[in-house]
């Protein structure tokens, strides 16, 4: 047990609920990616897409909250070693993956236009960030906000990110829109630590009223996005942090149950499959869509997403295995600190 109630997994230090929890949010964003590419391909929707709909209020907030839950043990770090890890860590899987996905995508935009225009929005990648992986670009610029903002009033600084919320900024510009509408989750992440690992403490001690209210959640959560009011100002902000906490009590209950561990590992690998998702999963939608195989759109999006998962974690294991780690993990060279001893692509630490 750690000092705080919840359970560390033997030999890690991790802690259980959290990996329950980011496996959770890791499985919903492929599966928003795939289920509106499909849908987008075929022109027509399926069953998954309530399911998309049903989880868009709290997919990306609970994501970010849990990426701030571990600021507090490093906020005061000198700012080598903090930008090291939060920074330089980030930045150097950005750059690769980018180039890596506009490599397969650079042809199809050459056709469509030219090779001048394809280099051209290579290089608008690193303002406006490209395609899945916003949220890597993102992180680095939330978490040296913080630090700048650490002596300012805490409550001044959430009020105004909560503000930022809930007008619902939209410049077309993703770091600022993004920012916007994300970083007051982060912050509460970092803000209020302490109560997100009592609510879980509380939840593994009782979960039946855990259930409850889970329950009680999900009825509110969807009716208000089947009549179409998920988005409005307030309610986006309610729904965020409410859907946040049932993924961190759902998390709790199943790492007390000892369930799912497929969901656990998703989530200690999450930035292995936020990284490599998209090449299995635009490929396996391209076979499925050309082929025809399977007719029921949702049960096509439900395998493409289940190609994402599965085939990231397949390509992280073979880059293991052919000796090209660099993919996965950041090569000595690219450290300006000196390099910590535990696994890598670990955001939390």
């Amino acid at each position: 047990m750690t000092a705080n109630g919840t359970s560390a997994v033997p030999g890690t230090g991790r802690v259980d609920w959290v990996d329950y929890a980011k496996g959770i949010c890791i499985v919903m964003v492929v599966m928003m990616h795939s289920v509106l590419g499909v849908e987008l391909a075929a022109g027509e929707t399926g069953f998954m897409h309530a399911v998309v709909a049903f989880a868009k209020p709290f997919r990306m907030p609970d994501f970010f909250l849990i990426s701030g839950l571990f600021l507090p043990l490093v906020i005061d770090r000198p700012w080598r070693t903090y930008l090291d890890r939060k920074v330089v860590h980030f930045a150097y899987f950005y750059v690769l993956w980018v180039t890596i996905q506009f490599g397969f995508k650079a042809p199809g935009f050459a056709a469509a236009t030219s090779w001048t225009h394809a280099g051209y929005l290579y290089l608008e990648s690193f303002i406006e960030p490209f395609g899945t992986l916003w949220f890597i670009y993102l992180l680095p610029i939330f978490f040296v906000v913080i630090k700048l903002a650490r002596r300012l009033p805490p409550h001044l600084v959430w009020g105004v990110a909560a503000g930022l919320e809930m007008a619902h900024i939209v410049t077309g510009w993703t770091v600022i829109d993004e920012f916007c509408a994300r970083f007051v989750y982060i912050y509460s992440g970092y803000l209020f630590a302490d109560q997100v690992f009592a609510l879980s403490e509380r939840a593994r001690a009782r979960p039946m009223l855990a259930i409850a209210g889970l329950i009680g959640w999900a009825v509110v959560n969807w009716t208000l996005v089947a009549v179409g009011v998920s988005e409005r100002p307030v309610i986006s902000l309610a729904l965020g942090f409410s859907g946040a906490c049932a993924i961190i009590v759902a998390g709790t209950l199943l790492a007390r149950a000892h369930l799912l561990n497929g969901l656990r590992f998703c989530g200690e690998h999450s930035l292995q499959i936020y990284l490599a998702f998209f090449l299995p999963m635009a490929t396996t939608r391209s076979v499925l869509i050309k082929t025809g195989v399977i007719p029921d759109i949702g049960t096509m999006a439900l395998l493409v997403t289940a190609a994402g998962v599965v085939g990231a974690l397949l390509i992280w294991r073979l880059a293991l295995r052919l000796n090209a780690d660099f993919l996965f993990e950041r090569p000595d060279a690219f450290w300006i600190a000196p390099r910590k001893q535990r696994p890598a692509l670990q955001p939390a630490e």
